[in-house]
């Protein structure tokens, strides 16, 4: 079975046909860095990490595009607000942003461009456009350059709407346009704004407009035709309509498919900083660990809607903790060589592949993994055999594609003094587990339950098994 991904603009299930055979091409539009990032924020960056990811394992050599805008209204009016200077607002937001990625084990892009370091890029293809008859400088004075969307008759297209039925575009002083749908691809520096956040340009010193930086940005990395585009469904009016309707004004194809994930909602509306009901990522990884939270977002299809709760987190850092406490017992049965050794040999099962050939079908993927799982446990028993070697590093296998491994280096100890304290917690737990199995010979019973009690207060969780008690930090 072929790769089969929605494409939101046909509206339909579409085969994956790379424009270059073995060759995959993905851009994606991150964030504004006006704050710290929430869930909803960093589900974009796990889902197409999770693209990224099985697009290479299925042989294609993939160049994965993620831009950062660092120059913004927003930006600019919350450095504003916060009394400091807007480029130190955006690094700042930018390297949080980092933070949580990384928090989540979201591997890095083939190339993450700034807006403000495209600026020539973005100025070429203004001046495209306008040679082309689709864009002009308002003659206000402003400073102001929009795309005439009257020019583009299939403006609309990607999101379904007909001209006459839009709304305003809100991203400018109406003042200044022919028509008021008509979008800014460069605002001209007003009184009010700071010198350093304007560059020159033929229409006088000003910025980029939001839109026209993912234009220039994608087709300096990917060229004038590439694969994917993808992003938050949020984005797809007018974010993404008006960058394919400017590219392909311009003369460039564009994005083959496009693929839009969908929101996580709190009490039914939409995560974000307006609502007031974000939850940042720092604030989330103290009730649960980064892997556990990437285990949560992966479960759920990237299309699909998904209520934000802490019940549900637990539920699913609960399930997650089934497939680890398989792993290590694995490891106790086959040795710890021969377990990383399984990394590099393993294949997902057919469910998985066909699973995550239709449309990134995790949530079918990860039932198949927890049924590998399942076969795994009833194989233990019997000690090491070359079954359950392939089943371990199957398991293995299919972690690695979700970004779940807990092996990766990415989820390791921060660093040796965690592996320091982790070895003498070890040490600690074994003393007490050997009187508790000293008391349990001995039928003593109200001894056992005791010792045990006391690592529970300690927020030590005991796991009996068939080779022994298995400790783990709640």
């Amino acid at each position: 079975m072929a790769l089969r991904l929605y494409d939101s603009a046909t509206r339909e299930v579409r085969d994956f046909t790379p424009l270059q055979p073995g060759k995959a091409s993905l851009y994606v539009c991150g964030l504004t860095v006006q704050s710290e990032p929430h869930v909803g924020h960093v589900r974009s960056g796990v889902n197409f990490d999770v693209l990224q990811r099985w697009l290479r394992a299925s042989g294609y050599e993939t160049t994965f595009i993620r831009n950062v805008t660092d120059i913004d209204d927003k930006i600019l009016a919350k450095s504003a607000e916060q009394g400091r200077p807007w480029y130190n607002l955006g690094y700042e937001m930018n390297r949080e942003l980092d933070a949580a990625y990384a928090s989540l084990n979201v591997a890095r892009p083939t190339y993450e461009p700034l807006a403000t370091g495209h600026v020539p890029e973005i100025i070429e293809l203004i001046e495209e456009l306008i040679a082309k008859g689709h864009a002009y400088a308002a003659e206000d004075g402003s400073g102001d350059v929009y795309f005439d969307v009257r020019t583009w008759p299939a403006y609309g297209e990607l999101s379904g709407q007909r001209i006459d039925d839009m709304e305003a575009a809100a991203d400018a002083d109406p003042r200044g346009k022919r028509d008021p749908r008509d979008f800014a691809l460069w605002k001209g520096r007003k009184v009010t704004e700071p010198e350093t956040a304007s560059w020159p340009a033929p229409w006088g010193r000003g910025r980029p407009g939001w839109h026209i930086e993912c234009s220039a940005m994608a087709g300096k990395y990917l060229g004038p035709a590439f694969d994917f585009h993808g992003g938050g469904l949020d984005l797809r009016f007018p974010h993404h309509e008006n960058e394919q309707a400017q590219s392909r004004a311009a003369g460039r194809p564009f994005a083959s498919y496009w693929l839009h994930n969908a929101w996580i909602t709190t009490s039914g509306e939409k995560m974000s900083k307006s609502l007031g009901n974000s939850l940042v990522i720092p604030e989330v990884l103290k009730k649960v660990r980064g892997i556990e939270l990437r285990y949560y977002l992966v479960a759920a299809h990237y299309r699909s809607h998904v209520e934000f709760s802490f019940e549900a987190l637990q539920e699913a850092a609960a399930g997650f903790q089934r497939i680890e406490g398989f792993l290590e017992r694995a490891e106790s049965v086959i040795g710890a060589d021969a377990m990383a050794a399984s990394a590099a040999d393993g294949v997902p099962c057919a469910d998985f592949v066909n699973a995550m050939d239709d449309d990134l079908g995790t949530p079918a993927a990860v039932a198949a993994l927890h049924e590998v799982v399942r076969e795994g446990n009833r194989l233990l028993p019997d000690g090491d055999s070359p079954a359950l070697r392939g089943v371990a590093a199957s398991v293995r296998a299919m972690l690695d594609v979700l970004g779940l491994d807990p092996a990766d280096p990415a989820w390791g100890p921060a660093s040796g003094e965690d592996e320091k304290l982790t070895g003498a917690l070890d040490v600690l737990v074994r003393g007490v587990l050997d009187e508790r199995a000293q008391a349990r010979a001995a039928k003593d019973w109200a001894r056992a339950d005791a010792l045990r009690d006391r690592l529970k207060e300690a927020g030590i969780e005991i796991e009996d098994t068939p080779e022994g008690p298995k400790w783990s930090v709640n």
